[in-house]
């Protein structure tokens, strides 16, 4: 017989963002917009023209987040965390996103996002890796709530052992 657990507040939240630029509409991959954005939905399908069209048309160039850019982002991040007593679980900055696991009991999950962004840019900024008033992120980004152990745990060992080989 399965377990219930009944909690109020999310045991943590799985926060996804991405860098400016790096997965655009029409992407191999598929892609999401706010019509497409529902759990257990499809991608947008792939459409290599309209792919080659956004490239064209993006406003800047896109970002990559390399070894210096991607240490900082951790540092903000685990920052982050200690400044609002949220609870560290993990993350894992890559060159194009960002994937992190947060325990922040009583806040929003928009507001987690966007403080992570927040905090990545300024100590980007901080550190000479980002000159750009504008933001190295793609609008929004992704928040799951995580009710369960086994949601957490889920989330958790995705960010650490699913994300492909340790960036150099």
């Amino acid at each position: 017989m399965p377990t219930f657990e009944w909690n109020e507040t999310p045991l943590g939240y799985f926060v996804t963002f991405r860098a400016f630029g790096t997965w655009l509409h029409g992407d191999e991959r598929g892609s999401v917009d706010r019509n497409h954005n529902r759990y257990g939905t499809p991608r947008i399908p792939p459409n290599r023209q309209w792919h080659r069209y956004n490239e064209r048309n993006r406003s800047r160039p896109s970002v990559k987040l390399g070894k210096r850019r991607r240490a900082v982002v951790l540092e903000a991040i685990r920052e982050t965390c200690s400044k609002r007593n949220w609870v560290y679980q993990t993350a894992n900055v890559r060159t194009n996103h960002v994937h992190a696991v947060v325990t922040a009991p009583f806040a929003k999950p928009e507001t987690v996002r966007a403080a992570l962004k927040a905090n990545a840019t300024r100590m980007l900024r901080e550190a000479g890796c980002w000159l750009s008033g504008k933001s190295p992120w793609a609008g929004k980004g992704s928040v799951k709530s995580l009710w369960t152990e086994k949601d957490l745990c889920a989330a958790i060992a995705y960010v650490d052992e699913e994300q492909g080989e340790p960036l150099p």
